[in-house]
């Protein structure tokens, strides 16, 4: 008699291993699937993971440029060695996948390698690439297919002078300029990462700043720390034509009433994801999926029985949804919980984090202030710049500043918003305080160590009261 599976995930990203791992620890018979040769999806082997490798070997390079300052003398000089940066890099994926692998067999998770899709009530089919086909038998199916880089109309990549954020991660050659399509957090890191490394870059965003779903007093920090980079941005700009040259792309710009024509050795192409929702077997189910995003409810359910859905490839709720890996891993321990009969609470996602490693840093949670007056809240805001903070002079990076949004009515802060050294790091407490429903006040009378980074957040509570201690 063939095996059955409690829940058979398809897809091993942070979404889909997180869910198995959950799903096997409540006792679950777990199954997963994965086309490709390693574990840990987009995330792991195109994504996450390999853009901090390189952009860790960027932040080194930025501080080797101060080194004078700090009274280190690089005897010499000092230069990028760019296939070793990729090397690393490439070492950094390779440790992270097999420790996804280390975590199914420590779980006792089935792992199945091929392409996984629905094959009717409680079937999963597996091909691999030897052509064969496996049927699984399942009580419950995750799908945890994930995304892809969205292709733009007119412009084709050939991952050697048009590429993609998967195939620029497999250069051998650094380009000696680049022009990076979207401002969003991959175009903005990669163009940091480039910078760093010697490319020149210009940056060209649809949007009026770069970072346009951020907070804007956040965004227009960052420009200003672009341009003091001498990183080249044009906001408000549309990319009319593309054109591959023999050594090279020719970008043809539209910005207000002005045609630029912009040139460079490479393209990246950084205008978002799709998600990959075809060849799931979805077409005889009652799944139903609306501009190729899986619609699912707050529990993850899709409209088919036993179906359930997470991450990059869905729509809840018909609504806008974050392709972030941590909100699939969340999605992902919800799903399964409901599962196994439990009573999970629903992800608000207006308590998503999000992290930008650029340099500075981007993160925030919550709502920008613009997004809290829409809904009607009477806001209050206090910012506090990294300048006043003594371990910022410490570490020579003083950019930027924590911004605190709070409704005036009961003090609960309803977002927060930061650029600057160790931003991503800094945000945690953020998220516990919304998680916690804090007030300002809650954060300004707790004593903060001396002298550290997150003082800044303390001090944004003060200028949210009113009284700041040091300014």
């Amino acid at each position: 008699m063939a095996e059955t599976f409690d829940v058979t995930v398809i897809g091993s990203g942070p979404g889909g291993y997180v869910a198995a791992i959950k799903a096997a620890q409540l006792g679950l018979k777990t199954a997963i699937v994965e086309k490709d040769k390693r574990l840990g999806g987009t995330c792991t082997l195109v994504g996450c993971i390999p853009t901090k490798a390189l952009l860790r070997t960027a932040e080194l390079m930025e501080h080797f440029k101060d080194a004078k300052e700090f009274g280190i003398d690089v005897k010499g000089g000092f230069s990028l060695n760019f296939l070793q940066a990729y090397k690393r890099k490439e070492d950094v994926v390779a440790k992270n996948s097999a420790g996804i692998d280390f975590l199914m067999r420590k779980n006792k998770i089935t792992v199945f390698k091929g392409h996984g899709k629905l094959a009717g009530k409680g079937k999963v089919e597996v091909k691999g690439d030897d052509g064969k086909t496996t049927v699984l038998d399942t009580k419950n199916t995750i799908l945890a297919s994930g995304s892809v880089p969205r292709d733009l109309p007119g412009i084709e990549p050939d991952h050697k002078r048009i590429l993609t954020s998967d195939s620029i991660l497999r250069l051998e050659v650094q380009p000696k300029s680049m022009i990076v399509i979207g401002a969003g957090a991959v175009g903005m890191e990669f163009a940091s990462v480039f910078d760093s490394f010697g490319s020149t870059v210009t940056v060209l965003e649809m949007a009026p700043h770069l970072l346009p779903i951020e907070d804007e007093d956040c965004s227009k920090e960052i420009e200003k720390a672009y341009r003091k980079r001498k990183i080249a941005f044009h906001t408000g700009a549309r990319v009319e034509k593309v054109e591959k040259l023999d050594k090279g792309v020719r970008v043809t710009v539209k910005k207000g009433d002005e045609t630029l024509t912009l040139e460079a050795e490479a393209l990246l192409s950084a205008a978002g994801r799709r998600a990959v929702s075809e060849n799931l077997g979805l077409e005889k189910t009652a799944v139903k999926v609306d501009r190729g995003l899986i619609q699912v409810d707050a529990m993850y359910r899709t409209g088919e029985p036993g179906v359930y859905a997470i991450g990059d490839v869905i729509s809840v709720g018909g609504q806008p949804h974050p392709a972030l890996a941590h909100v699939a891993s969340y999605e992902g321990q919800v799903a399964v919980e409901h599962i196994a009969g439990k009573n999970p609470q629903p992800v608000n996602y207006d308590r998503t984090p999000s992290a930008t490693y650029c340099f500075p840093e981007v993160a925030s949670v919550g709502l920008t202030e613009k997004r809290a007056k829409a809904q009607g809240y009477k806001v209050k805001t206090g910012t506090f710049p990294f300048t006043a903070i003594g371990k910022a002079r410490i570490v020579g990076e003083t950019w930027g500043f924590v911004k605190i949004v709070a409704d005036e009515k009961y003090d609960e802060v309803l977002g927060v918003h930061l650029v600057g050294p160790h931003a991503t790091e800094l945000l945690a407490e953020a998220c516990l305080g919304l998680r916690l429903e804090t007030t300002v006040e809650e954060i300004e009378k707790t004593m903060h160590a001396h002298p550290t980074l997150s003082e800044a957040m303390l001090e944004a509570a003060h200028a949210t009261m009113g009284h700041t201690l040091h300014m």
